[in-house]
């Protein structure tokens, strides 16, 4: 995994933004269609494991944001907050919601069929629609994206996971993740 994220950050790297202007309506939009597919693409499967991985990754989101005049002197979690951006850690957790969102509800499946388990009690705390943990022997099992997703799916409200649709989901996930500064 190590090699696809230093891959990734060499490609998303040389990228060179070259234009004359500095303004955010410029950057912004530049960043976000040549840029950032390249540090998110498929990462469900090559989620980064290790600290420096994730680090050499929002390096480079750190970079483009400094590009924007007048906001290269703010801390990077300011210049976020200012363009309305997460951190890439925070985008890749935003994607895993958003599959294990899809996932359960693409109707009844018989047991084992999709990436998570259900385990459905009126009795708990918080959502009634929580997810099965499963067990694994080795400590890469648990960088896998079902292990990686049920502790924070389970930790959602019940409105939050309750929702119509997907659109729905998603836009309440923003404001979730929003306020997770």
């Amino acid at each position: 995994m190590s090699r696809q994220c230093a891959l990734a950050a060499q490609k998303a790297n040389c990228i060179k933004i070259s234009v004359t202007s500095r303004s955010r309506e410029v950057i912004l939009p530049l960043y976000s269609t040549l840029v950032r597919p390249h540090l998110e693409y498929c990462v469900q499967l090559w989620d980064p494991q290790y600290k420096r991985d994730m680090e050499l990754l929002e390096r480079v989101q750190r970079r483009a944001t400094k590009l924007i005049r007048g906001l290269e002197h703010l801390f990077y979690e300011d210049r976020l907050r200012e363009l309305g951006l997460f951190s890439l850690e925070k985008r890749r957790l935003q994607e895993d919601l958003r599959a294990a969102f899809q996932d359960p509800k693409e109707g009844y499946k018989k047991a084992g069929e999709g990436l998570v388990t259900r385990v459905w009690s009126d009795r708990t705390r918080g959502n009634v629609f929580k997810l099965k943990e499963g067990r694994f022997s080795l400590d890469i099992g648990k960088k896998f994206f079902t292990m990686r997703v049920v502790r924070h799916w389970n930790r959602l409200p019940r409105e939050l996971v309750d929702a119509p649709s997907l659109e729905v989901f998603k836009a309440r996930l923003d404001g979730a993740l929003g306020n997770l500064v």
